[in-house]
């Protein structure tokens, strides 16, 4: 997800969860196959409010209204479009606020009500008023002391303000964790009575028994029961599972051609993982260094631990191939280029590779699932992954980068990580630098795409890269406002959030308008490729408030459009601002209020480069 968020392209976002849907209801309806199951677990809505959790790779970024878009998008993708029938349903997670791995199971996420609306909970409002998913996982932790599993809010806000009527879920073992963690209960009847009476309509942990024992104390009636898994009937009518054999359901025939090639081995499914590949790789930083020229290069040392491996996740299931970095180059070059690889530098290998070359691309970054089976124990301290938080931001091997620099000045640092570092040496001294999340299948083609120009990279960071990690506040402070994400970050930062180089420049010449109606302001900027070479450029609008009589964001994302422009080309891009999108939430009158005064419209190609600036009055 961290890549997919990279993308900033909620089209392809939505196209690779059609393709997930796609896969779903093929392993489902296969004759013999043995996974049965068309409730998706994702989107992730959660927010990476903090590098150092540890499921970052799981979270489309810091940002709420950038993962709102994408959590809708996905959300659509897996669902479809059909009228009656949805394809696959989407189950978002985790609801809410689940930031931290370390003391998960009974920690507390306290912040204001402001802050949930604003902040927390926006994804998963978006995800079911817009995207349509009528379905999401609750948390382990809880929200202002109190678990999410039994919180008021499931059905006070999700479901009787927003709409969901379908499935609340528990986490994993979440009833065990109430009791034996959080000391809500002093039983398991009693906790299993309040998790339905939640409205909470499915277990992910051992119930029954403590369910019925909860009927027969009269803790429980099955009128609770009945309102808490009637959302669940919803979803499975949704999936056509309930119906008759002359079901109208049109996503009956995926799978039962058996002369069919499977859905993930299609031409289009390989040319889709490649081209989302490609799009999320984010160029750091390129000092005359890329792209490379395939035929002027004789030798090219190919370095790292991830240079000839794709490290899958927890979630990430078996890929049905995969191509590494290493092969991708190798396809890449022509016949006569020789690819020499060193996974490391015993016996100084890395360092005589890189001399030998007349390029070096070393790759390093983290291992998703550590090297030990232990679930809370993590041995290398900057890397993260479910129960573990990462404890350092520091790369281990950029003393392998500088070694290979040392041998060869025209090195490219490879980042294959889940989460931001601070390479603060790196980005001083090496002259190229490019980030690629784990997983792809076509992560080595994806990436060669890239390096060798026939990709010309736009993706953009997701996360406020810190120079420094004293330079964000305690894990456990909620309160965004203290110095978190872009919008409330004070100081220098390595990379801001919406960072990203291209081979193009492209120049943002004015506004061409801003006009409004009741409903929506729209802004026309005009943005022209001053370069040789066709690219693909993000613009992103900001908002800020200096008329707001409350606190307010430095400034906040509101628009943004990934658009293609050709070389020389200048291109009109028009970008869609709801009025409601500029409220707060007033918490007197339990409602988002937008202000009137002036706000002023920040456009640009980051956080912090913003090129050009508007008003407009409310």
């Amino acid at each position: 997800s961290y890549g997919l968020g990279s993308t900033w392209d909620t089209d392809l976002v939505q196209k690779v969860a059609e393709q997930a849907a796609e896969e779903a209801r093929y392993y489902m309806q296969t004759t013999g196959n043995k996974r049965h199951a068309l409730v998706m677990r994702a989107p992730n809505a959660d927010l990476a409010r903090d590098p150092r959790w540890g499921r970052t790779e799981e979270s489309f970024g810091e940002d709420a209204f950038l993962t709102a878009q994408l959590t809708i998008a996905s959300v659509r993708g897996l669902q479809g479009n059909h009228p009656r029938y949805w394809k696959t349903a989407s189950l978002m997670k985790h609801f809410l606020a689940n930031s931290n791995e370390d003391g998960r199971d009974s920690t507390s996420s306290d912040f204001d009500t402001r802050l949930f609306h604003e902040y927390y909970a926006y994804p998963f409002y978006k995800g079911i008023t817009e995207g349509g998913s009528r379905a999401f996982m609750a948390a382990y932790n809880s929200w202002n002391g109190i678990p999410m599993s039994i919180h008021p809010c499931l059905e006070e806000i999700t479901r009787k303000q927003w709409g969901n009527n379908g499935i609340i879920c528990t986490d994993g073992g979440a009833l065990k964790l109430l009791i034996e963690a959080h000391k809500s209960f002093p039983s398991f009847a009693e906790g299993a009575a309040a998790v339905v009476k939640a409205t909470t309509g499915q277990f992910l942990d051992a119930y029954v028994p403590y369910v019925k024992e909860a009927l027969e104390k009269g803790l429980l009636t099955e009128v609770d029961i009945d309102k808490a898994i009637r959302g669940n009937i919803f979803v499975a009518l949704k999936l056509g599972l309930l119906d008759g054999d002359h079901s109208r359901n049109p996503y009956l025939s995926i799978g039962k051609d058996s002369t069919e090639t499977p859905p993930f081995m299609t031409a289009e499914a390989r040319r889709l993982a490649r081209e989302v590949t490609a799009k999320s790789v984010v160029l750091l930083k390129n000092k005359n260094l890329l792209p490379l020229d395939a035929g002027k290069l004789r030798k090219i040392a190919v370095i790292g631990p991830y240079s000839d491996k794709i490290v899958q996740d927890w979630y990430s299931g078996t890929p049905p191939y995969e191509t590494t970095i290493l092969s991708g180059i190798r396809n890449a070059v022509k016949e006569d280029t020789e690819v020499i690889h060193a996974e490391d530098n015993r016996m100084d290998q890395a360092e005589k590779a890189a001399a030998a070359a007349d390029i070096a691309i070393v790759c390093v970054g983290n291992h998703p699932y550590g090297t030990r089976a232990d679930w809370k124990f993590s041995p290398v301290p900057s890397d993260g992954r479910e129960a573990v938080d990462r404890k350092s931001l520091m790369l281990p091997d950029e003393d392998l980068v500088k070694l290979v620099l040392k041998a060869n000045p025209n090195t490219i640092l490879v980042l294959v990580s889940s989460f931001p570092y601070t390479i603060n040496w790196s980005q001083e001294h090496v002259p190229a630098i490019v980030h690629i999340t784990h997983c792809s299948q076509e992560q080595g083609n994806g990436l060669a795409d890239v390096l060798f120009g026939k990709v010309n990279p736009a993706g953009r960071t997701v996360q406020t890269w810190v120079k420094d990690i004293t330079d964000l506040p305690d894990m456990m402070d909620y309160d965004i406002r203290n110095g978190r994400t872009y919008m409330y970050h004070q100081g220098p930062v390595l990379y801001p959030f919406g960072y990203g180089l291209s081979y193009s420049d492209f120049t943002y010449e004015k506004i061409e308008s801003v006009k409004q109606d009741k409903k929506n302001i729209r802004v026309t900027v005009s943005v022209k490729n001053t370069s040789g070479r066709d690219g693909e450029e993000v613009v992103q609008l900001y908002a800020s408030y200096p008329d707001s009589k409350v606190e307010r964001p430095s400034k906040q994302l509101r628009a943004f459009k990934r658009i293609p422009i050709k070389a020389g080309e200048t291109r009109k891009v028009t970008l869609t601002v709801p009025k409601e999108e500029l409220g707060y939430w007033n918490e007197g009158k339990q409602m988002f209020v937008v202000e009137p005064g002036t706000v002023k419209l920040l456009i640009g190609a980051s956080s912090e480069d913003i090129r050009l600036e508007g008003k407009i009055r409310l």
